[in-house]
């Protein structure tokens, strides 16, 4: 996920993202613990992700989360 295209997100859907990607990295945690995860390079990008996120959220409305 790029940020160029996170930025061109409204603030609502921002928000969303965040609970969507917060979720993924929860359950992709689950199945690492499990050894269950097949490709571990996708628990780094989802926190990568998440930090983006928040970044440019923090950026749009001008408040810490």
């Amino acid at each position: 996920m790029k940020a160029a295209d996170l930025r061109d997100l409204t603030t609502e859907e921002l928000e969303a993202k965040l609970k969507e990607v917060s979720e993924e990295l929860f359950n992709l945690g689950f199945q690492h613990s499990r050894q269950q995860l097949d490709n571990t390079a996708r628990l780094g990008q989802a926190r990568k992700d998440l930090a983006r996120i928040k970044t440019i959220l923090t950026a749009k409305t001008g408040t810490q989360q």
